[in-house]
């Protein structure tokens, strides 16, 4: 059955591979706008994005079409190759295996779309550890 209408938010949060400090801040907008064109490619809409040295927040609006893991899968695959191929880190760059989804309501989209984008000031305060294990605490809590 199609879905003609759909309300699917989705935080996503991507680890470089041993969380290495590999995205380097001359090459995030570049990297940042081939990711664009990954989520645009797949039907899904990008509301904010911000990739610091050990890791990637995204917020998307996911087509039904595709699901979270699949949609991961091919934005990192698709961009560690653009990474490569274009030589924008030392050595080889990839991504953990694993990610995390979050689902994320309406009325808090403003909200974490200032979020994702306010990550240099927020990691001068904490440590992506700390943000990680926030998260976790705060999104599997019943």
């Amino acid at each position: 059955m199609k879905v003609q209408y759909n309300n699917l938010y989705t935080h996503f949060v991507l680890n470089t591979y041993n969380r290495l400090p590999l995205i380097e801040e001359k090459n995030r907008n570049r990297i940042e706008k081939y990711i664009k064109g990954i989520i645009n490619n797949n039907e899904c809409h990008l509301y904010s994005i911000y990739a610091i040295p050990d890791h990637m927040h995204l917020l998307i609006s996911r087509s039904p079409n595709i699901d979270e893991e699949t949609l991961a899968t091919v934005i990192a695959e698709s961009s560690s190759k653009f990474i490569n191929e274009n030589k924008l880190c030392l050595g080889n760059f990839e991504w953990q295996d694993s990610c995390s989804a979050f689902s994320v309501s309406k009325r808090d989209i403003d909200k974490v779309c200032k979020y994702i984008l306010n990550q240099n000031e927020h990691h001068k305060k904490q440590t992506f550890a700390q943000e990680y294990d926030a998260f976790i605490r705060f999104y599997q809590s019943k």
